[in-house]
C-alpha cells in the first residue's frame, strides 16, 4: 500500500501528549498539566512514526483522500503515549516466593543475601538454565509488561556475575530486541552482586579486564547491543571506589550510566553519578541532600521504584524534595524475583499514594522521563509529529482512570500499539 498510511486513530475523547514542544523531560513547574488534546485524532505512517495529531475535523479533511491500513474509532476513549518501564531484570531462571514468606515473617533483604538467597539463589539457577529456557520465559514475561501498556523496557543482566552467564542474558535480550515488538533499552549489570569466593576488588578487576572488553568488541561487530552499564553499589555489595571503576570503564566503551545506588544506606552514591555524567540512579532510599541538588544541577534522572519501598517495607524515597527541587523524576518497575510486578499503571498508583505524585507527575515519570533516563526521550515518551507511534489506548473518558483503578487497567486498556501495530487489543 504504498502512499498509505499505516493506522488512523479518530476521535479520541482525549489524546494525552504528554509533551508538545518537543522537551526532552518535564521537571518543576511544567509537569503542573501535562499536554492533552480534546476531540482528536492521530496519524501513524508506514514507517511507524507519527504524522498528524490534531482536532479530527481537520485531520479528517487533511487525510481525506487518503488510504489507512488501519482504522481504530476511539470515540469516548483516550489515547496515551505507550508507557516507558525504567527498570526491569526481567531475564532469570528459579523462582524466589519462598523468600516473600521469610520476608513477611520478618526477614530483611539483606538476611536474606547473607544466608545466600536472594541474587545468589537466582545467579546459580540462571546459570543452570539453557539459553532457550531463558528466552521463553523472558519473552513471557515482556508480553505481560505489554499487555500492561509498557512499550519500551529497560532490561538488566546480571543474575550471571561470570562473563558466560552475562553474555546469555545478553544474547537473550539482544535476541527479543530483534524478534519482538516491544522496544528495549539493554543494560550490561554483571556488578550485580559478588560473584562467591571474590572481593569486591576482584569483581571488579574481572568485570573491567574481561567482560568489557569483550562487550565492546561484541558490540563493534554487531552481535549484541548494550545501551546502559549498571552496578549495585552498596554496602556489602560494591563500594564507591569499585562502582567509579567500573562505571568509568563503562562509559569509556560508550555506554551510559545508570546504575542502583542509596538504596539500603546512605552511600553518597548520587554525588558519585553525578560526577561520572550519570544519565540515571535507581532506588535513591536513601540519598542525602547535597545528592538530590547535585542531581538536579546536573539533569541527571531519579529512577524511582515504588513497588521496591512497598515490597520490602523500606523508607519510600523523597520524591516530592526530588520533584520540588527540579530533580528529572522517572519510574520503574524493578521486576525482579524479589519485587514481581509487571504492571506501569500499578507503579504510577503506588507512586501518587505512598511517594505523593500527583497524576500529571507519576505519568510524565512513566512516559518521558522514563525515557529519557534512557536515552531515547527524542523518539520515544510523549505523542508528537516525528515520534514513534507507541500508544495504548484506554476504554475511558479521562486519562486519569489509567492510575486512579488501582489493578485495572486489564480492563482498561483496549489497545497497545508499537511502531503503528497493533500489539495487543482486547
Amino acid at each position: 500500500m504504498a502512499g498509505g498510511h499505516r493506522l488512523l486513530l479518530e476521535n479520541a475523547r482525549q489524546v494525552v501528549l504528554v509533551c508538545a514542544r518537543g522537551e526532552r523531560f518535564l521537571a518543576r513547574d511544567a509537569l503542573r498539566s501535562l499536554a492533552v488534546l480534546e476531540d482528536a485524532s492521530l496519524v501513524v505512517g508506514i514507517d511507524g512514526f507519527i504524522k498528524a495529531i490534531g482536532p479530527g475535523d481537520a485531520i479528517q479533511k487533511q487525510f481525506s483522500e487518503e488510504t489507512f491500513q488501519e482504522r481504530i474509532d476511539c470515540t469516548g476513549k483516550c489515547i496515551l503515549p505507550g508507557l516507558v518501564d525504567a527498570h526491569t531484570h526481567p531475564v532469570w531462571a528459579g523462582e524466589r516466593v519462598h523468600e516473600f514468606a521469610m520476608k513477611l515473617a520478618g526477614a530483611t533483604y539483606m538476611d536474606i543475601h547473607q544466608a545466600g538467597g536472594g541474587i545468589n539463589f537466582t545467579v546459580e539457577r540462571t546459570r543452570q538454565a539453557s539459553e532457550e529456557a531463558l528466552f521463553s520465559s523472558f519473552r513471557q514475561r515482556l508480553g505481560c509488561m505489554m499487555r500492561a501498556g509498557t512499550t519500551l523496557a529497560e532490561c538488566k543482566s546480571g543474575y550471571g556475575l561470570n562473563l558466560e552467564t552475562e553474555l546469555k542474558m545478553l544474547r537473550v535480550i539482544e535476541r527479543a530486541r530483534r524478534e519482538l515488538d516491544i522496544g528495549i533499552s539493554a543494560t550490561y549489570c554483571g556488578a550485580h552482586s559478588v560473584p562467591k569466593g571474590k572481593t569486591a576488588t576482584e569483581a571488579a578487576d574481572d568485570i573491567i579486564n574481561n567482560h568489557l572488553p569483550k562487550l565492546k568488541e561484541l558490540g563493534r561487530n554487531g552481535e549484541i547491543h548494550v545501551d546502559n552499564i549498571d552496578v549495585f553499589c552498596e554496602k556489602g555489595v560494591f563500594d564507591l571506589d569499585s562502582t567509579r571503576r567500573i562505571l568509568q570503564s563503562g562509559k569509556d566503551i560508550g555506554l551510559q550510566i545508570n546504575f542502583h545506588g542509596d538504596e539500603l544506606h546512605p552511600m553518597k552514591a548520587a554525588e558519585l553519578g553525578v560526577e561520572l555524567g550519570a544519565k540515571a540512579i535507581s532506588h535513591l532510599e536513601e540519598v542525602s541532600d547535597e545528592g538530590i541538588a547535585a542531581m538536579a544541577a546536573a539533569r541527571c534522572s531519579a529512577v524511582l521504584l515504588p513497588t521496591t519501598a512497598y515490597m520490602l517495607r523500606l523508607k519510600q524515597p523523597r520524591a516530592r524534595k526530588m520533584l520540588d527541587e527540579g530533580v528529572i523524576v522517572a519510574l520503574g518497575s524493578d521486576f525482579n524475583p524479589n519485587a514481581y510486578c509487571f504492571s506501569m499503571p500499578m507503579v504510577m498508583h503506588l507512586a501518587c499514594v505512598n511517594m505523593r505524585m500527583s497524576m500529571p507527575e507519576a505519568l510524565a515519570a512513566a512516559t518521558i522521563n522514563a525515557a529519557y533516563a534512557l536515552g531515547k526521550s527524542h523518539t520515544h515518551g510523549s505523542l508528537e509529529v516525528g515520534k514513534q507511534g507507541d500508544l495504548i489506548i484506554i476504554n475511558s473518558s479521562r486519562w486519569e482512570h489509567l492510575i486512579y483503578q488501582f489493578g485495572g487497567h486489564h480492563e482498561l486498556i483496549d489497545y497497545v500499539i508499537a511502531k503503528g501495530k497493533v500489539i495487543y487489543k482486547k
